[in-house]
């Protein structure tokens, strides 16, 4: 037997017995040969905006190549910050010095985490919460208590409840068509929230990929441009939905002392996030009419929206509860009934369609009978097949057991 069979390397204690990723699970269960998936938040390929992306490039490349090709500084660099800026300047004044450039959004958790959390911290997040936000702060040794929601988002009477029974190292919520439940907090919740965060001068990591991607009425503007919360969030966003997830550039919003160390943490992760996609990125904000393109993708994902939660509500079991979200990517259902979606995974992957378990979105004590479905990939005649597929699963599942 050879030393590479027989050599075990001795892994870091916060990885030791993981033998599963949720986020690996979920990207398998996408690509599967003839499965409907309604599991990934995968926009549909036929609403990039291609040639415009493709000319940013372009531009690019004729007129920056040996800037695009060099190292560059980890902050990120200036054309992007600057634009970056000016987005979140809609709702909150923010200079390019204020922006990080990331890698997606994902990245600026795990900086975020790196940055703040030692072994053993509380973390407060929302229950459910976004499922890779869970495991970037587990690896980095967080210890996560979920805050119970409404359709409006956290309570705020149980996050100041929490708040002084952990004294936690900062809040992670999604306010904005949240991942996985879809949810939109109100203005007033938002308010509120913001109270009880300033009342007891907690940090707040505010993650907002799905503000823009409101199906009626303007997006909400984030609950750090609420009077006196700027200087205590750290705001994330992404180029994911509204160029495409492919361009994986991301940045956070961050004001004071915090900013170096955010920019040390990104340092030691990946020095600097891809020259030319920063350069591309900021060529398309700057010249690329980015509001037409949310003009013309948001009327198709609502009526997809409103396709599967019609669905749904036709082929679920009596009792099951679905949410009926008016932007974002998901919609959220909890069938009851003692049905384990991870167990009904199995069997709806046979008959064709995916979805995602909801027990990977707790940070705690999960409800097994959850589960998260996206609507934006397919049409509605698709959804319509889907579900259907999915019931023969319920069935199939009620059945034999």
């Amino acid at each position: 037997m050879s030393t590479s069979e027989t050599f075990s390397f001795r892994v870091a204690d916060r990885l030791a017995g993981v033998d599963t990723s949720p986020v690996r699970d979920l990207l398998e269960i996408v690509s599967k040969e003839g499965v409907i998936s309604f599991a990934g938040g995968v926009p549909d390929p036929d609403y990039f905006e291609v040639e415009d992306v493709r000319a940013a490039y372009a531009w690019v490349f004729e007129h920056q190549p040996q800037r695009a090709l060099q190292y560059a500084s980890s902050e990120g660099e200036p054309e992007l910050r600057e634009q970056a800026a000016l987005r979140i300047s809609r709702d909150l004044p923010t200079t390019a010095e204020q922006i990080q450039v990331t890698t997606g959004s994902q990245e600026g958790l795990f900086v975020v985490a790196q940055a703040l959390v030692n072994p053993g911290d509380t973390i407060l997040v929302e229950r459910p919460t976004y499922l890779a936000a869970v495991q970037a702060f587990d690896l980095n040794g967080a210890h996560m208590v979920g805050v119970p929601t409404d359709e409006h988002g956290v309570l705020p009477d149980e996050l100041e409840r929490l708040i002084g029974e952990h004294h936690p190292k900062f809040v992670y919520l999604i306010p904005s068509f949240q991942n996985p439940a879809g949810i939109c907090m109100s203005m007033e919740r938002r308010r509120a929230v913001a109270d009880v965060l300033l009342r007891t001068g907690t940090a707040l990591v505010e993650d907002d990929p799905y503000g823009e991607l409101a199906y009626a009425g303007d997006p909400m503007p984030p609950i750090a441009s609420l009077p006196g919360m700027s200087a205590q969030t750290i705001l994330l966003n992404s180029v994911s939905k509204i160029i495409a997830p492919g361009v994986r550039v991301g940045w956070m919003r961050s004001e004071g002392a915090i900013q170096f160390t955010l920019t040390v943490a990104k340092q030691a992760i990946g020095l600097q996030s891809p020259v030319p996609d920063q350069l591309a990125v900021a060529r398309y904000l700057e010249t690329a009419d980015v509001e037409a393109h949310l003009q013309r993708v948001r009327p198709v994902y609502a009526e997809r929206a409103r396709a599967m939660y019609a669905e749904l509500e036709r082929v679920l079991p009596d009792g099951a509860q679905v949410t009926r979200p008016d932007g974002g990517m998901f919609l959220w259902a909890r069938l009851g009934h003692g049905i384990d979606t991870t167990r009904l995974l199995e069997m709806a992957v046979e008959e064709g369609v995916a979805f995602v378990p909801g027990a990977s979105f707790y940070a705690h004590d999960p409800d097994t009978s959850t589960m998260r479905l996206s609507f934006v990939t397919h049409a509605p005649d698709v959804i319509r097949e889907g579900v259907e597929r999915l019931a023969s699963a319920i069935e199939r599942y009620q059945r034999e057991n």
